[in-house]
């Protein structure tokens, strides 16, 4: 993946370890995929996760303090608490969707997804989550690259790439005719 490694050994400067930290469990991501279902008091994720009731209030407090979920009295009883996700915890969606993803096909047991997760405006199911270049175009490991952030932009050839319309929520990807350049 190009002539620069990651320094492995340090942990600082790399998201994954940081993301870990929180994340890393299996209760975090089970109160995290609740959370995304619309499960917002304790007693719900007691009842529906089955979690013993210390480890969920130690995960809670967690995913609080890490900014993922906020505490917010309830709009109908101030005595009772409600926990939900921050734009923090809203952008790791994707992540989670694509660990689903993999194990529904990497499994030991297959999954037959029920209920589908679908887009809202066509009600079909979403596609694989993707890695996207700058200008949308859908990679895979064979094309990325490490590079220097002082490098960034340089090309192999020695041209300047600049950088492409980002893709923004609701703009949809012309997949044909990203199939089509990468044959032609």
């Amino acid at each position: 993946m190009g002539d620069v490694r990651e320094p492995l050994r340090d942990l600082i400067e790399c998201g994954l370890p940081q993301a870990l930290e929180v994340m890393g469990e299996r209760w975090s991501f089970m109160i995290l995929r609740a959370s995304f279902n619309g499960l917002k008091h304790f007693e719900e994720f007691l009842t529906e996760l089955g979690i013993a009731r210390n480890i969920l209030s130690n995960r809670l407090a967690k995913l609080v303090e890490h900014g993922i979920l906020r505490r917010e009295p309830c709009e109908d009883d101030r005595r009772k608490i409600e926990y939900r996700l921050t734009n923090k915890g809203f952008d790791l969606l994707p992540a989670m969707i694509a660990l689903r993803q993999w194990g529904q096909k990497y499994g030991n047991e297959p999954v037959t997804e029920d209920p589908v997760l679908v887009d809202v405006r066509d009600r079909l199911p979403i596609g694989p989550v993707s890695i996207l270049a700058h200008d949308g175009r859908i990679l895979n490991h064979e094309d990325l690259w490490l590079t220097r952030r002082v490098d960034l932009g340089k090309r192999a050839d020695g041209t300047v790439a600049e950088p492409g319309a980002q893709l923004a929520r609701g703009d949809v990807a012309d997949l044909a005719a990203v199939r089509k350049a990468a044959v032609g």
